[in-house]
């Protein structure tokens, strides 16, 4: 997977994410001298990990011939200090139709998704410098 990150504004936070053929733009607040055009990346964190949380569980629920229509995941944390665990908050809304055992296995299946494997699991970093193409 690849994403690229380029300056929209010079001299601003503005950036425009690239992925595949899609956008994204990333940006601070005004108050923290931004343009506040789009989400911090923090935020974009936060949206990573509720976005695939909601999709991995439709998915399942498809398989399994489930109606779960609508369901929303919210996902909230604060920045911890460097080397300390990051406390993630995952909730779940689901419809009160679903019986206790589909609640149960969502639950279950919510915490496999590939973002949140990735962010549980170790990580590693490989950072290069290159000169920008013209």
């Amino acid at each position: 997977m690849k994403a690229v990150a380029r300056q929209a504004v010079r001299g601003k936070f503005t950036h425009r994410i690239s992925a595949r053929d899609h956008e994204i733009v990333a940006d601070e607040p005004a108050t923290l001298g931004g343009e506040d055009e789009g989400a911090t990346p923090q935020e974009l964190l936060a949206a990573s990990l509720a976005a695939c949380t909601a999709i991995t569980m439709e998915m399942y629920a498809e398989r399994k011939g489930w109606e779960i229509d609508p369901i929303e995941v919210e996902c909230e944390y604060e920045q911890a200090e460097r080397g300390a665990p990051t406390d993630f908050r995952l909730t779940l809304r689901l419809p009160s139709t679903c019986s206790e055992e589909q609640r149960a296995r969502l639950a279950v299946i919510a915490a496999k998704c590939p973002v949140h494997r990735t962010l549980e699991g170790p990580t590693t970093f490989e950072q290069l410098i290159e000169p920008i193409s013209p």
